[in-house]
């Protein structure tokens, strides 16, 4: 018998209209339905006006190793088992990653109906660096663990992006004033294409006395990457350098700042190079 095959489907964030043709066709067709959250998928299926054709079964952390051997069985036999999640993509910070690592491993197809991600609709619309960035997932909850967390991304010069908790937001914003200073930069997304979607942009200082008072929704946070430091004394000898092959020190110094994030500005590292001929 044809072995089956894992589709890994991206659902929407809120607006039930965000869902692909493929997500929509799976639904309708798919053999087994694994869902983070049974009702949830039910709910998207009458949204979508699709009648889901197989069964339906539920995938949460908490049950997922338990339930990976019978979908495994389920799709050596020749079924489509369709994986979801609440919202978003499955694995990123939500079910999954034992599912597809199983199949990996056990040879059987896996593939991606792509769509919604929340770390993606965040950083379009950031407004921040977003050829470079890592993903953090949800903040610690406990103070100690966020702040040692927050002091690893003190040097991080990639745009950031991570998940935390509406609830304890003031704290983790607060936190980050603390350990980042109250000048970077940061956007906090909440409630991402949905009805009440609202999108802060500000310092961290800015956003931590935003949220003083409160937040509700589910909340994604964007943080802006440190700016690099260059290396007073590598800039003056490269600017030396230059010199020495023939070009001005006006215009070596232009160079050397262009080619470098974090230096000073040109009048001070031209004070710099004299002063270090002194």
């Amino acid at each position: 018998m044809t072995a089956g095959r894992l589709l890994v489907g991206a659902t929407p964030l809120g607006q039930p209209s965000d869902a692909s043709a493929r997500l929509v066709r799976a639904l309708g067709s798919a053999d087994v339905i694994a869902a983070e959250d049974t009702r949830r998928v039910r709910t998207l299926a009458t949204a979508l006006e699709v009648k889901p054709a197989g069964r339906i079964v539920s995938l949460f952390d908490q049950n997922e190793a338990s339930r990976v051997p019978s979908l495994l069985d389920d799709i050596r036999s020749g079924a489509t088992v369709l994986l979801v999640s609440d919202a978003g993509m499955p694995l990123i910070s939500d079910p999954g990653y034992r599912l597809v690592t199983a199949c990996v491993e056990n040879d059987l197809p896996v593939h991606c109906l792509p769509g919604p991600s929340a770390v993606t609709t965040a950083l379009a619309v950031a407004g921040l660096p977003s050829e470079r960035f890592c993903f953090e997932g949800f903040a610690p909850r406990k103070q100690s663990a966020r702040a040692s967390w927050l002091g690893s991304l003190a040097s991080e010069t990639r745009t950031c992006v991570f998940f935390e908790s509406p609830r304890r937001l003031g704290d983790c914003l607060r936190d980050a004033v603390e350990v980042l200073g109250p000048a970077r930069r940061a956007v906090v997304c909440r409630e991402l294409t949905k009805t009440h979607e609202e999108i802060v942009r500000g310092t961290l200082g800015e956003l931590a006395e935003w949220a003083t008072d409160g937040v509700l929704g589910e909340i994604t946070v964007v943080l802006a990457g440190a700016t690099p430091s260059a290396d007073p004394d590598a800039l003056v000898a490269e600017v030396n350098r230059l010199v020495e092959d023939g070009m001005r020190v006006k215009d070596a110094c232009a160079q050397v700042i262009s080619t470098n994030p974090g230096s000073p500005s040109r009048r001070e590292l031209y004070d710099a190079v004299l002063r270090a001929r002194e």
